[in-house]
Order: structure tokens, then sequence, then C-alpha cells
């Protein structure tokens, strides 16, 4: 496929993928531990087959294996959470809220880093909160339970993932390879084996119930697990920072398009703002660190 030599259309090629994600976590009928168990099994399991057959070694050193250890707890407990939200608030939103990642990113760049935030992302914040409040509503006591539940679990979905973020990018400070291959493989069989535990503690079973569930897991793990981010991971050094912005926005934006389309979710005219202006709002938040890649 010609289109494998560009840069950019991997990069937006990429981020399509992903946006499928939480379509597949809501098309099956097993539960959100299961559904994440084989993302990561089937992803990581691709991963490792690729290693194997390119006849690339790990050469990971035992600092980078403990840091990957922790990558993987986080990664565990952001698909977790991830799931859990699109079950109760549907995929747009649940993506959505997993994108301010950026501004958990921020905050721990302040604390953990001593990173002065810059006046447009703190600028960003508030307005990501407007358009969540848009979205989700300002009452929020008049909420249903559930929904509730779906956007806090949405938010630490975020907040995990900063962590992964954090994690992954401290694994890969020396590492000699232009891809995160080695690494990602690692923390997805990793991932696998926490939420393979986790599955048995909650009592629910890994068991594929039907061809069409194994079909949209393999989907998921192969297409938007393992194929979309090494599309994304591969092109980035490669893209200006406009373009990767570009299609950090362009996943949340697609599974709310995909939300309305594949699932009839209703959207009011106030949300529809609301989802804009938190768009927006990351877009702003993520300016500085897009311009490191």
């Amino acid at each position: 496929m010609h289109f494998l030599g560009n840069p950019t259309l991997r990069l937006f090629v990429g981020a399509t993928m992903i946006s499928f994600s939480p379509v597949w976590v809501k098309l099956v009928s097993v539960s959100p531990t299961t559904s994440g168990f084989y993302r990561v099994l089937f992803g990581g399991a691709a991963l490792t087959l690729y290693l194997i057959v390119s006849r690339q070694p790990l050469q990971l050193s035992k600092r980078v294996w403990s840091i990957l250890v922790l990558s993987g707890i986080f990664f565990a407990l952001n698909l977790w959470f991830w799931h859990r939200s699109i079950n109760y608030i549907g995929p747009g939103l649940a993506t959505l809220l997993a994108n301010f990642q950026v501004f958990f990113m921020m905050l721990a760049g302040v604390l953990l880093l001593r990173q002065r935030p810059r006046p447009i992302q703190l600028f960003a914040v508030p307005l990501a909160l407007l358009g969540l409040g848009m979205i989700v509503g300002f009452d929020w006591r008049s909420q249903p339970v559930d929904y509730r539940l779906g956007v806090v679990f949405g938010l630490l979905t975020a907040a995990t993932y900063a962590g992964y973020m954090l994690t992954m990018r401290a694994a890969r400070t020396e590492s000699p390879h232009p891809l995160p291959t080695r690494e990602v493989a690692v923390v997805s069989i990793g991932t696998a084996a926490i939420l393979g535990l986790s599955a048995i503690g909650e009592g629910v079973s890994l068991t594929i119930p039907t061809m069409a569930d194994a079909s949209f897991l393999l989907a998921y793990g192969l297409v938007s697990h393992c194929m979309g981010l090494l599309f994304i991971a591969s092109s980035l050094p490669k893209v200006t920072t406009t373009e990767a912005g570009l299609a950090l926005l362009l996943q949340p934006t697609l599974s709310f398009l995909w939300d309305v389309v594949f699932f009839a979710r209703p959207m009011t005219t106030p949300e529809l703002t609301g989802a804009a202006i938190a768009l927006f709002a990351i877009y702003l938040g993520s300016r500085p660190a897009l311009k490191k890649v």
C-alpha cells in the first residue's frame, strides 16, 4: 500500500483506527474486563510475533523492565476504567474524557517536574471544564447514578493514561530504537496478565461467546491497538506539530461521530457546543507537549 510511505496519511489513518476502539467495546457481549484482556492479548501477541519474525531482540535493561511493570499497571487500570465508562456514558463522551489526560500530564509536570504551565495551558483548563459542564449538565445531582459513575470513570481513565504515558516516556529515554514496539509489546502482555487476574477476582468469564464477538475483539486488538499505535508512533517524528495536534483531536471527534452513527446517541445543541469547546481546550492544552514530538 503506497500510503504507508506517507507519514501524514499514516498518522491520520492510525488515529482513525484507534477511534474505533470504544466501538468494539460497545459491540461485544463480554464484560469490560474481558474486552480489555483480549485487546492487549491479541495486540501484544501480534507485536511479539513481529519482533520474533523480524529478529529484533528486546534489549531492555533491568531499569526499563521495572518501569514497564509500572506502566502495565497504569494501562490495566486505564482500560478497566475506560471500558466501564464506555458502557455507562457511551463511546463518544468516554473517549473525550479520556483525552483530558493532557491536563493530568500538565499537573504531573507541575508537581513532579516543576514545569511552569504556559498561560494558554492555564486558559485551557477552565475552558475544558466549561465544555464538560455543557455536555453533562451543570446540575450534577440530577444525573442518574450510572451516568455520574461513567463520568468519574472517564476522568480516572485520563489520570491513569497520563501515568501510562509518563512511565512509557521514562522507559524510552535511553532506547536506541525509533519505534516503541518492544515496550508496547511488553506492556500489552503484562496488562493482559493483570486483567486476566482481575477477571478471575471479579468472577467474570474470559470465554468469547460468539464468532461476532471474536471478530470484534480481533479487530480491537489487531487494528485499533496494534496497527493504530504503530502507525501513529512511526509517523510522529516526521510530521508537523499542527498535524500531530489535529490527529490528537481526530480520535475523540470520530468516536463521537461513531457514537451517533452506530448507537444513535442523541446530541443537543449545548452538548455539541460543549464537545467543540472541550476539544479545542484539549488542543490548547496539548500544544506545548506536541512541539517536542
